[in-house]
Parts: structure tokens; sequence; C-alpha cells
């Protein structure tokens, strides 16, 4: 009725062209095609066919209804990202945008509501080695269990180097991140993670980190010539956060389907499977060829990678240490070790070793036993 309209004031000279296509909220060309359609065939002409005709392009049924009834019974929960890697293994050749118009369409998974204002990009480092994230996340990624994921990854690449789950991050969780990735590809230039207290010292809530009083790990770093640098927002790591977000709307289906429950099995299935099929999906190459790690030539990293503490030795030649007495063995280079300052070694499976200088005296278990009897003349520590 309304192109009609507009039909005969354009024919009888009222309308223009242009004031026609205005009435009818269309461009003057769109007008001029509806001209063509209508005096070819009339009212019908008009009609636009994608909406009676079904696309000879268009899947079968029996596929969409195969695809929606996979999802529902096996993938439930799923993001659609994840559920099309899964598909193409299995052989599939539709694309990720079909997928998820389907799987919208009947009301499988949520439409995601528009994104708010962008935001530029911090430019990423050049070089591998030249910056590297560590953070973590607590999530129920089994059934009924909250466990800390923690993940140590490369600026420039987003290539994840470890990730391991604890009961909670630490010292510990931190120092076994970062000694993964000295081992594996070397020494690397700066540190970026948040201000956790394991990190850094802040003397007021919310206030600048204090960069002279260093934590056990801060002296660690400091320790190795790795600088270290605090990020006061979320949004400073905006990486890691994504890379997180990614984690969370994965690792707990795949360990699902896996029939993973303990966290020794879910951190062996970090190491085989998700690890190496996560950076090859979203590794990205650097900006500049080379890399800025440089090789670890040292000895003994787990005595620089561990919590350090000092003290002074006693009158029987032994050292107290949080209720524990720790005998110092007999050896040749001194008579004894009364009132000398010693320094005692926490290793992340909470064992213990006394230092005097670079030499190590004596190793202990848990609960202050020694460990060996090796002289002391032939231990020494990476300093």
């Amino acid at each position: 009725m309304r192109f009609k309209e507009a039909y005969e004031g354009w024919n009888q000279g009222r309308l223009s062209q242009a004031e026609a296509a205005r009435l009818l909220g269309v461009c003057e060309r769109s007008f001029r095609r509806y001209l063509v359609s209508y005096e070819a065939q009339g009212l019908d002409g008009l009609l636009d066919r994608r909406l009676t005709q079904a696309s000879n392009r268009a899947a079968p049924v029996d596929e969409v209804l195969a695809l929606t009834e996979r999802y529902r019974t096996r993938h439930n929960g799923w993001n659609v990202k994840h559920f099309h890697q899964w598909y193409q293994r299995d052989g599939g050749v539709r694309s990720y945008s079909w997928i998820k118009t389907h799987l919208q369409a009947a009301k499988l998974v949520p439409k995601v509501k528009q994104r708010g204002v962008h935001r530029k990009r911090r430019d990423r480092a050049p070089l591998p080695g030249m910056l590297v994230h560590q953070d973590g996340s607590t999530h129920e990624w089994v059934t009924g269990q909250r466990w800390d994921l923690i993940v140590t990854m490369d600026d420039a690449t987003s290539e994840h180097y470890s990730m391991c789950f604890v009961d909670e991050e630490g010292t510990a969780s931190s120092f076994q991140g970062v000694q993964a990735v000295i081992k594996t590809r070397g020494l690397f230039a700066a540190f970026y993670s948040d201000r956790g207290s394991h990190y850094w010292l802040t003397p007021e809530a919310g206030g600048k980190v204090d960069k002279h009083n260093l934590t056990q790990f801060g002296r660690a770093m400091r320790q190795l010539g790795i600088e270290m640098i605090a990020a006061y927002s979320p949004e400073a790591r905006g990486r890691s956060e994504r890379a997180f977000g990614t984690h969370q709307g994965r690792l707990p289906q795949e360990l699902a389907a896996a029939g993973i429950t303990t966290m020794a099995e879910a951190n062996r299935y970090l190491v085989a499977v998700y690890r190496p099929n996560f950076n090859a999906e979203f590794m990205q190459p650097a900006a500049e060829a080379g890399s800025a790690f440089v090789p670890w030539i040292g000895a003994n990293l787990e005595d620089i990678l561990c919590e350090q503490f000092e003290r002074t030795v006693g009158a029987d030649n032994s050292v107290r240490f949080e209720g524990l007495a720790l005998q110092i063995p007999a050896d040749r280079h001194r008579c004894h070790y009364v009132k000398a300052k010693v320094r005692v070694h926490r290793y992340a499976n909470s064992q213990l070793a006394l230092f005097h200088g670079p030499r190590k005296l004596a190793e202990y278990d848990t609960q202050g036993k020694p460990l060996c009897s090796t002289p002391a003349s032939s231990r020494h520590s990476a300093s």
C-alpha cells in the first residue's frame, strides 16, 4: 500500500524519485529497482523471495538436528569456539559462524551482549623472554572442588610456559612457574604480576608497592637479575584475564569429559593435553625474530627459587627454625659454627637445607631429621 501510494505520486508527477524513495525509507536506487519489478510483475514482483523460498545452499535439517543433539548430550555448557574446535577434530566442515547461529537458534547457547567502548590494547613485547606474566585464578575446575590455577605466560606470544593446579596460590606456586620457564627456556628480562602479598609488600592497602623491602619471591628475582613490574588493575593484566576467561570456559568441561576428579590427574592432563593444544590454537607469532631469553648456566636453581631465612647458630651447634632443631654435622672446615650467621632454605616440597655462605652444611626432611651425611666440602649453592 505504501509503495502504491509512492508509485502513484511519482507517476502523476507529484513526487520525484528521491521523494518517493524517502517516503518508503529506501535509497533512490532501490526505488528504481522496485519500479522495474513492479512494472514487470506487479505487486508480486516486490516480494522478498528470501522469505518464501529455501536456499539451495541450506544445510539439511538432519545435519542441524544431529549437531544440536550432539551439543545437548555431550557438550552442554561448552562455549561455541571450544565446541567448534572439537567438531573440526571429528571431521566437521561447517564454519564457526554457522555452528554459532544454529546453536543460538536452538537456544543452547546465549547471545552475547554488544561490547562496550572500544579500548586500545597495550602493544605486546617484540621478543619472547622480554616480559613474562604470572597470575592465578580460583575456580571450580572440578565439580565440588575449588583450586587455584597458576599460569606463567609470555607477553610477546601468549605462549603458556607453565600451568599447574594448587590448593592456594602463594610463594611456592610462583617459584614453581618461574622455575619451569628458566629450565626450559632460560632467564627472562622482566616479570609482570598483580600486587599479591607473595609478590610484593604494599604498605597501604591499594597503594604503591614497596620496591625496597622485598618478599621471598622479590629477593629471588633480584638475585636472578629479573626486573619485577606490578600491575595496578585487572585491566592492566588484560591478557592474563582474557586467557583465564578461556580456561574457565574450557578446562572444567575437558576435565569432566576425561573423567578427572583429582588434582594430580588434572595436573597431568594440563601437561600432556591441554597446554599443548591451547598453545597450538592461541599462541601468536612474535613481532620480531629472535629471543630475549638468556640460557641458564648456573647450578642449583632450586637454592635461589626457595624461601630463605637467616638464623644464628646456638651454643649446641644447632639452629632453631619454626619449632625444629636443625643440628649441624661436624665437618673439616670449622671446629664449630656457634654464633655464626647461617641461612635456612625451605624448598617447594617443604624439605630444608642449611647454608653458611655458599656452602651447604646439611639437608633435612620436613621434621628436621638429616637427610644425608655427605661432607660439607662437596656441597655448594648457586649464589
